[in-house]
């Protein structure tokens, strides 16, 4: 006896008026998430204002997210990989030496910033400050996404080594992983500072620190 295949609920609110409009909207709605989580915590910031800022009522929202915690995890997706190609566009530019690359990333976030009046950050740092509030399925995720931006500069720090810039026995995972350590601090006092003294700071020490 053939048995019919079960419908999918049904989903709350007015459903897309088609496939590239649901894209579409999807798209907007992630870079309003993008925009409001880099100045607002997840836990505190209302899916109100996100959908507010693409004109889609509530209730239509599940038509492109299951949940408040699917869409925060295709958040750290995307800003994932906007920002790796960040990282990529500086550490691997063949025109500068290896450390003048990690300055050029300092000053491409002192810049970008500085362009918002210091009130946007860093989306995966303010995730992780607040991760015991959060979803525990953003812990993997969040720790994977700092493992890669990790990986990445100890790349960019062995070309260091490779062009005489540093020790050749310098730990380059281990003062990579201390970067970012200390890059989220300096992150979020340029917030509360409104002022790109604390990356200043943070980099030039770091720069300077290196094993010769």
């Amino acid at each position: 006896m053939h048995t019919p295949a079960l419908m999918p609920p049904r989903r709350r609110g007015r459903p897309p008026k088609s496939r590239d409009a649901l894209t579409d909207t999807r798209e907007l709605l992630l870079r309003a998430g993008l925009e409001t989580l880099t100045e607002k915590g997840f836990a505190t910031a209302g899916l109100d204002e996100i959908l507010g800022r693409v004109g889609v009522p509530k209730g239509s929202f599940y038509h492109y997210f299951a949940s408040k915690e699917a869409f925060g995890l295709a958040l750290i997706e995307r800003y994932a990989h906007f920002f790796a190609r960040k990282l990529d566009r500086h550490l691997l530019c063949a025109e500068l030496t290896p450390l003048a690359r990690v300055q050029a990333f300092v000053d491409d976030a002192q810049a970008g910033m500085a362009r918002y009046d210091y009130r946007r950050g860093c989306l995966i740092g303010n995730l992780g400050q607040e991760m015991g509030a959060l979803p525990e399925s953003f812990r993997a995720q969040l720790q994977a996404v700092f493992a890669d931006w990790q990986a990445r500069l100890a790349a960019c720090l062995r070309l260091a080594q490779q062009a005489g810039e540093m020790s050749a026995t310098a730990d380059a995972e281990q003062l990579a992983a201390f970067f970012w350590i200390g890059w989220e601090g300096a992150v979020l006092r340029a917030k509360l500072a409104q002022s790109a003294e604390p990356l200043t700071v943070f980099a030039r020490f770091f720069l300077a620190g290196l094993p010769r």
